[in-house]
């Protein structure tokens, strides 16, 4: 059975016809196979314009539906809305964008003109081929994961969190914080920066609703919104996180320096560190690269030191997978 199409021209005032001829761009897709229906209208969307689109469904037996107008993301669903009142399904409808993508973009009128033309037409071929497919209701998993702890993702795990959600909050650092953790003042109004970011750390420390994976990274990911399945690799911290008190006795009697990426090359962090005083957890993490008794088997120093045994060179980076 032939396809019967109908294409409707939006003008959207002088938005489109200031630059678009509207009428001729319906008259050429008259032309073209299985249109049975083309007109242009001032507004589309609005409720006489949504009532053609009814009418001529219900009249001439249309099985398809071209829009040819502004952006999808404005009005995709007021169409599919009018063609389902219609009693056609709304997947029927392919929606085309001559405003931004013509009206808007190009400054001679028959260039925009025969654009538009070549849009609907592409519309045109396209919705041929559409199918019927049929919304389903599906089992979302209502945890959510957050990549990056800086201070929006640590605004955007509170603000989640304390609405009831677990969240797990994910950051390939040490500890938590960005580059905000790093900054003396912000910008514009040159606020103390330790002073908005370091209650909101803790806060994060504190919160029940979130699982905080820090020395971690996002390996991979499956699924789609509400089923994803993530693997996220933790990496070896080679410091017992369940017993280490933080003391920091072992930051003081490590005998090996490095730059310190933390404070931008202009200072120097021992083989076993944290980024800063207020880090959060503040479970220091050795440097595998750099550490003697990772790389030579030689030194431990660290490890004699601790008063609570937390050190531990036989931890291994581990895999852990997510339902988000």
């Amino acid at each position: 059975m032939a396809r019967r199409i109908g294409v409707y021209v939006c003008h959207c005032g002088s938005n489109i016809a200031g630059k678009v001829d509207c009428p001729d761009v319906a008259a050429f897709a008259r032309g073209l196979k299985n249109v049975a229906v083309s007109r242009d209208y001032q507004f589309m969307c609005s409720d006489p314009g949504q009532d053609m689109i009814i009418r001529d469904i219900s009249e001439h037996g249309l099985d398809r539906v071209v829009v040819a107008s502004c952006s999808p993301r404005l009005h995709e669903k007021t169409f599919q809305k009018a063609c389902a009142r219609a009693g056609l399904n709304p997947y029927l409808m392919q929606h085309c964008c001559i405003r931004e993508h013509c009206s808007w973009v190009t400054a001679d009128k028959a260039e925009a003109t025969a654009k538009a033309k070549h849009i609907v037409e592409a519309a045109v071929l396209r919705v041929r081929r559409h199918q019927e497919l049929h919304s389903r209701e599906v089992a979302v998993v209502p945890d959510v994961m957050v990549v990056g702890a800086g201070i929006a993702g640590i605004q955007a795990a509170l603000d989640v969190a304390r609405s009831g959600h677990r969240v797990i909050l994910v950051e390939k650092s040490p500890s938590i914080g960005g580059h905000m953790a790093q900054f003396d003042k912000t910008f514009p109004t040159l606020d103390c920066a330790a002073c908005i970011s370091t209650p909101k750390m803790v806060a994060v420390a504190q919160e029940p609703n979130i699982d905080l994976l820090t020395w971690s990274e996002v390996e991979e990911v499956t699924g789609f919104v509400g089923n994803y399945t993530v693997t996220v690799r933790r990496k070896a911290r080679y410091v017992r996180e369940d017993i280490c008190t933080g003391c920091g006795a072992c930051l003081e009697k490590c005998p090996t320096k490095v730059v310190s990426e933390f404070e931008e090359g202009l200072g120097m962090r021992r083989a076993i560190y944290r980024n800063s005083p207020q880090a959060v957890p503040s479970t220091p993490v050795i440097d595998a690269e750099h550490c003697k008794m990772l790389t030579k088997g030689k030194c431990g120093v660290c490890q004699k030191t601790c008063p609570t045994g937390a050190i531990d060179f036989t931890q291994q980076d581990r895999r852990e997978v997510y339902h988000v």
